[in-house]
């Protein structure tokens, strides 16, 4: 775990749905919220961290990464733990001095549902007035890099890039966590079907016209790679910047040094 993840300023902020301005100048320290929200679309109270980077000025315009974490998880997965996915995370964050936004989206069992799905778009509108935000960058792992995937294709007006590590691109023909996704989603496959298209990306490559970047392992079993390989082939004609880190011998994990490799790919081309 990163040490200047040890020692930032906390600080709990609710809000009521409504915006708020904040003004920070040239913070000497990273300064983490845990940020509470009324989610519009249900009226229930939902929850995000906010890291803003040393020497953070928001005079300034910023890129952010939201990190969507994995199944059985929460918030704090991207801010705490030591694991590759993670740490890398919070590296290149520090490293460009970018807003790290980790969210619950429904924890612990999201699978980017409506709800989910709804909480992010707010959570994007309210950075966008607290902020001057530039270009806005979407991680996840596992559950998070379906989630990531799948609210890419959904509001690809609103992503610049999308760091996908281990998930998968079609909730149509995946048969894990099928309780988790079918409470989520309002439905199974079979009862609401074109739910489970809608929220699978394989079917909208022409949707990713922004820098992609994916991880997957030949080995993992959990979140097979195949739908997220055939993705990346179908959306080349779309996207100039396309990157697949594909491990023979990986299970359902990426290394520290593959997720930088991702995110820095990312970065740099929708720079170009």
């Amino acid at each position: 775990m990163q040490s200047s993840i040890l020692k930032p300023l906390l600080v709990f902020i609710c809000s009521c749905g409504v915006s708020q301005q904040f003004s920070y100048l040239a913070q000497a320290k990273e300064v983490m919220r845990d940020v509470s929200f009324k989610a519009n679309y249900d009226g229930s109270q939902q929850k995000y961290i906010e890291l803003l980077p040393a020497g953070f000025d928001n005079l300034q315009r910023h890129d952010v990464l939201i990190t969507l974490h994995g199944h059985g998880s929460d918030r704090w997965q991207f801010i705490k733990q030591p694991r590759g996915e993670c740490a890398g995370a919070r590296q290149v964050a520090k490293r460009h001095k970018m807003i790290l936004i980790s969210p619950d989206y429904r924890a612990k069992t999201s699978w980017m549902g409506p709800a989910a799905e709804a909480d992010l778009v707010q959570i994007i509108d309210t950075l966008k007035t607290q902020y001057r935000v530039d270009k806005i960058i979407l991680l996840g792992g596992s559950m998070g890099a379906t989630g990531a995937l799948t609210f890419t294709a959904l509001h690809a007006n609103l992503i610049d890039g999308v760091v996908a590590l281990n998930g998968t691109a079609d909730l149509v023909h995946y048969q894990n966590f099928n309780a988790a996704i079918a409470t989520s989603f309002g439905g199974s496959r079979t009862e609401i079907p074109d739910e489970y298209k809608r929220r699978s990306a394989i079917y909208f490559p022409h949707k990713f016209t922004m820098p992609i970047a994916c991880t997957t392992g030949a080995k993992d079993s959990v979140v097979p790679p195949q739908s997220v390989l055939m993705l990346l082939n179908q959306v080349k004609p779309f996207s100039k910047h396309v990157l697949s880190i594909h491990r023979p011998t990986g299970g359902h994990s990426t290394t520290l040094a593959d997720t930088i490799q991702a995110i820095e790919f990312v970065l740099t081309a929708q720079r170009d």
